[in-house]
């Protein structure tokens, strides 16, 4: 073991509108998490590594916990609980603005018997310090935890302060991953999450919880890639709103997801999009484990 090193697993959790994701990204400094203002857009546990010379945290952003309706949440839930069982350390994420005694019901239902972070994310939402400081004591009173930070995931108010008490209670060990990995997920699985995260910012309502992406082909040229992906829902209607009128919507699905994408690659991309209708997808065994559920 690499004297003084520490390394360990930092779960995050929360419900679905706590923000996790931005916080996951704001930590790595990396858009790895799929963010969107629309709540349950988190599907996959996804690793996210911050490696330093001195530390290696291998931070682990899992779904929002919900109460399962399709056999999809119920998934999600599983890996919520594979994360209760492997993490060294667990956030607890909360919005600052929600009822402390309900978010305290969630988090007691997980069981929890690791070392435990509250961090009350959305503070730039209150503008008081009485109010803030108010909230805080609140919420420490009804969920135990070895520290409680106020931060601001969306500005990056006091995320250094996070850092600091994560590395507190960090073990000793040696890197678990290599230096120059950033995550655990190929790169097919974020040029998925790209596509779906435009799905949500694009179209209202129940269209993006009904929506899969499946990468077809992923072909890497010298100048450009090739990328073909099927977009899933479960009606024709669906189907109709994610074209629009004489192609327009798919159009500007494809155009922003492509700008993201060579974002994220730094170089060309070609992008086909293809919908495709599974009726009750989310239902399906065989479906789900097709799309990576």
């Amino acid at each position: 073991m690499e004297t003084g090193h520490q390394a360990g697993f930092v779960n995050i959790f929360g419900l679905p509108n706590a923000g996790k994701s931005t916080l996951l990204n704001k930590m790595l400094g990396e858009r790895l998490a799929l963010t969107s203002p629309k709540v349950q857009t988190t599907r996959h546990r996804i690793l996210g590594f911050l490696t330093e010379p001195a530390y290696q945290i291998i931070f682990s952003d899992t779904p929002g916990i919900i109460s399962p309706e399709y056999k999809l949440h119920a998934r999600m839930m599983q890996q919520v609980q594979s994360a209760v069982e492997d993490a060294d350390i667990a956030l607890l994420i909360v919005d600052i603005t929600d009822d402390p005694e309900q978010v305290a019901t969630v988090f007691n239902s997980l069981r929890l018997k690791k070392k435990c972070l509250l961090v009350l994310n959305k503070t730039d939402l209150i503008k008081s310090k009485k109010e803030k400081e108010r909230k805080k004591q609140l919420f420490e009173k009804e969920i135990p935890a070895e520290k409680t930070v106020a931060v601001s995931a969306q500005t990056g108010a006091n995320m250094e302060q996070l850092l600091s008490e994560i590395l507190k209670l960090l073990p000793e060990n040696p890197p678990f991953f290599p230096e120059e990995d950033l995550s655990d997920r190929p790169t097919r699985f974020f040029v998925s999450e790209l596509i779906r995260e435009q799905v949500y910012h694009l179209y209202e309502q129940e269209i993006p919880y009904h929506t899969a992406v499946l990468i077809q082909s992923f072909e890497e040229l010298p100048h450009i890639t090739k990328i073909r992906a099927d977009i899933i829902v479960t009606r024709e209607t669906q189907k109709v709103i994610l074209i629009g009128k004489k192609g327009s919507m798919i159009k500007k699905l494809g155009t922003q997801a492509r700008m993201k994408i060579e974002e994220f690659l730094g170089g060309k991309v070609y992008l086909e999009l293809f919908v495709k209708v599974r009726p009750k997808w989310r239902e399906k065994d065989l479906y789900l484990r097709e799309y990576g559920y």
